[in-house]
């Protein structure tokens, strides 16, 4: 067998242009991830080599291959697996971040909605980055309890219908979030990170940061497993900005992946689900983590401005998961039944029954979540 090479033969590789084999970025990840295992070795990469090797991938342009064998590294050796009941088939939910239009925690309430409706969600976020307010936080400022182990997560999902695995803790994944954390551009870590769920689900939604990653990470999750699954890029019209998730303020690209293994890629504007393009001007997030959980709260409970752009974009996003997970033919009845979950309060107690369960200390929980809308 081939000694393996010095780290940086994997640097010169990507510089000059040439893409790795599935095996090589597995074998690449695996050496990156043991620089943070406190490992010590000639062969381990220091801090400006990996940046080197991580901003090298990216500006060569990640394919699929590279994605998949990162992905295998860091389930292989820095996830904490769990099993669930054979009756339980999880969805996931989430975007790469580092998108360049940023917006509240859409995400996380249309996991909520989602639940609501009876589709079990296993969720895989982490802490701001490069936002206010991340999955991890914005969690964490509901009353979940976000640094619990991977057990007690799988007992939410099981007992609650949504759990959301902290993918910053090191309970979670070792390595993984010391190294995201030092990093603020978009880099394969954040998609093939995303993707490495401890659930492993093999339903999904997920949104890029740009839609010329579309394909490849639709691709990447029929690689890895993934049965249905969708990929979307929403564009904001009037700008040349975008959003990890669909979009009610101008055109949405999308690819779905079906149970045969087909992949279909298509667009979608607001008037296809029967609306005008909305404003984003309510999008973007608010100033602080108590704010921001407060007003998450009176959209959940349908007291933020009922059926104002907040709410659609969150009902559309709803309605992705909704479709794929078998729970509606189509978007526009996705839609009506997330806005029916909202305004009938059936969001909320899916909110309460979370923050209950994946909880070491449920009351405190609780406690916090309802001092954000009876203050």
């Amino acid at each position: 067998m081939n000694p393996e090479p010095h780290f940086t033969h994997w640097i010169t590789r990507l510089i000059d242009g040439s893409d790795l084999t599935r095996d090589e970025s597995r074998r690449a990840f695996s050496t990156l991830l043991a620089a943070h295992s406190g490992a010590a070795s000639p062969d381990v990469p220091n801090d400006m080599e990996q940046g080197a090797f991580l901003a090298a991938l990216r500006a060569k342009g990640e394919n699929e291959a590279e994605v998949v064998g990162a992905w295998e590294a860091i389930v292989a050796e820095d996830t904490a697996r769990i099993t669930l009941g054979p009756d339980i088939s999880v969805v996931d939910n989430t975007g790469t971040g580092m998108d360049d239009f940023k917006t509240f925690n859409i995400s996380t309430a249309a996991a909520i909605v989602a639940a609501s409706r009876g589709v079990p969600m296993a969720r895989h976020g982490a802490r701001a980055i490069t936002s206010t307010c991340g999955t991890v936080d914005m969690a964490e400022a509901l009353g979940v309890d976000v640094e619990a182990d991977v057990s007690l997560v799988a007992r939410s999902i099981s007992q609650a219908g949504m759990g959301v695995f902290n993918g910053t803790s090191p309970a979670v994944h070792p390595a993984l979030g010391r190294i995201l954390s030092q990093i603020h551009f978009g880099t394969t870590l954040n998609i093939a990170a995303s993707l490495a769920n401890p659930a492993m689900p093999r339903i999904g939604v997920r949104g890029v940061s740009r839609p010329e990653m579309i394909r490849p990470v639709i691709r990447v999750m029929k690689a890895i497993g993934y049965k249905r699954a969708l990929v979307c890029y929403g564009a904001i019209d009037g700008t040349d900005k975008g959003m990890d998730e669909a979009s009610v303020c101008g055109m949405t690209m999308c690819a779905e992946l079906f149970e045969d293994g087909k992949i279909q890629e298509f667009s979608m504007q607001p008037a296809d689900f029967g609306l005008s393009p909305l404003l984003p001007g309510d999008l973007p997030p608010e100033a602080d983590r108590e704010q921001a959980a407060r007003r998450f709260v009176a959209l959940i409970r349908g007291e933020d401005n009922p059926n104002g752009v907040r709410q659609q974009t969150v009902a559309l996003n709803t309605a992705l998961i909704l479709k794929v997970a078998g729970k509606t033919d189509t978007l526009p009845d996705g839609m009506a039944l997330a806005n029916r979950a909202i305004e009938t309060g059936l969001a909320y107690t899916a909110l309460e029954n979370w923050v209950t369960a994946q909880n070491r200390y449920p009351e405190k929980g609780l406690s916090t979540l309802r001092r954000l809308w009876k203050s």
